[in-house]
């Protein structure tokens, strides 16, 4: 009798385990100390975006440079007090990395959904933490450029066993975040995430968001195809993230102004998180 209640309370221990995870969980999403924050993380995310998308404008008019996050925190790293930017960006970016690992805590059910919706929410609080950490050593200047540093994994990746299998799975798993996002823009999901103003204000967030997202998407899917085709060329060189994404739209007819209404597109998708720093729901 006495080993099947000690049986039985292994379960209840570990529900009660859960259930003690999912309630510290909520306490700090719900926390006022880490929205804040937050939203600076998307305000910061958008600053960045927006340069980004200069940076792109200029690489499709003159094909010269590199369009990426670490190109964009080095324009932040030239205006007046550009390192404290860097750090308040720094701690945003952190912190919306940590309210999104809570809300991936607090998806319930073991459904299929819900374990996407789960994988969703952490792989982008990974990927706002990576952008944190390039944000601080920026601040405290020593830069490292994504571009050499994704090329450098990819070398690593490639000399595995099994490496080029391993690259273009990431190589697809990429272009597969591209299309959720291009899917989010034009199914206008982004909606979900924020208070819609009413209005003029309204319609103005949506277009920002549609061609926001659809921008985004469209250049990390050219992304995940430069890892695709870094893997089956086995040559590294060209898996360098959105810099090697851009150099494979570059190659397309009118690839040029491809790229400038891309960079556009990214303006847009700043401007939106700029503006969703005041709208999100959390």
């Amino acid at each position: 009798m006495t080993s099947a209640k000690a049986g039985g309370a292994e379960p209840n221990a570990a529900a009660a385990g859960k259930a003690g995870v999912r309630k510290a969980a909520r306490v700090a999403g719900d926390s006022k100390l880490l929205e804040i924050p937050a939203r600076v993380g998307f305000a910061a995310s958008g600053v960045i975006q927006v340069l980004l998308g200069g940076l792109a404008i200029q690489f499709g008019v003159t094909q010269v440079g590199e369009a990426d996050q670490t190109g964009a925190l080095e324009e932040v790293t030239k205006i007046p007090g550009g390192f404290i930017v860097l750090w308040l960006a720094a701690i945003g970016l952190f912190a919306l990395a940590l309210w999104l690992i809570t809300e991936a805590v607090l998806v319930r059910g073991r459904s299929g959904s819900a374990w996407s919706r789960r994988l969703q929410h952490l792989g982008k609080a990974m990927a706002y933490a990576v952008f944190g950490f390039t944000a601080v050593a920026f601040a405290q200047g020593h830069p490292s450029h994504a571009s050499d540093t994704t090329r450098q994994l990819s070398t690593q990746i490639l000399s595995t066993p099994g490496g080029q299998l391993l690259l273009g799975a990431v190589g697809l798993a990429t272009f597969g975040i591209g299309v959720y996002f291009v899917v989010k823009g034009v199914r206008r999901r982004f909606r979900r995430d924020i208070r819609v103003p009413s209005g003029t204000a309204g319609r103005g967030v949506t277009i920002l968001g549609v061609v926001g997202y659809l921008a985004k998407g469209i250049v990390v899917m050219a992304a995940g195809a430069a890892f695709v085709l870094a893997a089956i060329t086995v040559q590294p060189a060209n898996a360098t993230g959105l810099t090697g994404g851009l150099d494979t739209l570059i190659q397309l007819p009118f690839g040029g102004l491809i790229i400038v209404v891309l960079g556009v597109g990214l303006i847009a998708s700043g401007v939106y998180n700029v503006v969703r720093a005041s709208l999100a729901r959390f």
